[in-house]
């Protein structure tokens, strides 16, 4: 579901989650603050999974660029939820939740997991370089709390360990899959 400031309860766990994920991946993945997740989801910019009341999944998603560009970020499952294809349900209703906020802009993605490169593959993304995603000052700041934050400066945000993949509404092959999703 779209998270909710009723949802902020979940916020540590969340925090929590994701940093033993960074920690048993061994790759680098964003930190952010209480306040930040808190205000992605009083923003309804958040998508929560849950199991009853227990945290099950979470994602994010942020316009950048003028709202020219969105990001899907933060994904994670909880592991008791891993395997059941729930990274995947919350992959797609972050994506839904950008096209339907910001629907003439570019979505994109960076990861370093091969399954969230399969997901965003499925959904139309492409694999890009890093300049053809946004030049936004304040999304790149946020890449400041990733382990491989020091390679991504070093390389002028050319590279990373990330790969970037940009889903881009104007591409003829996703307009035809969007038709073909709407005659259905």
């Amino acid at each position: 579901m779209v998270a909710d400031a009723s949802h902020e309860v979940y916020v540590d766990t969340i925090l929590d989650t994701i940093r033993k994920a960074a920690a048993v991946r061994g790759t680098g993945i964003a930190e952010r603050t209480h306040e930040y997740v808190a205000t992605k989801m009083r923003e309804g910019k958040a998508i929560i999974a849950l199991s009853g009341d227990t945290f099950a999944g979470f994602t994010y998603i942020e316009s950048w660029g003028n709202k020219q560009y969105v990001a899907t970020s933060g994904l994670i499952v909880h592991p008791d939820f891993r395997g059941a294809g729930l990274a995947k349900r919350i992959k797609q209703a972050s994506f839904q939740l950008a096209r339907l906020r910001w629907p003439r802009a570019k979505i994109f993605s960076l990861t370093s997991g091969a399954a969230v490169m399969k997901m965003n593959t499925e959904l139309g993304y492409v694999p890009v370089t890093f300049n053809e995603l946004t030049d936004d000052e304040a999304f790149w700041k946020g890449c400041e709390g990733c382990t491989n934050h020091d390679i991504l400066v070093a390389k002028n945000r050319k590279f990373c360990i990330c790969t970037a993949m940009l889903y881009d509404p104007e591409d003829p092959r996703n307009r035809k899959k969007e038709q073909e999703n709407n005659n259905i």
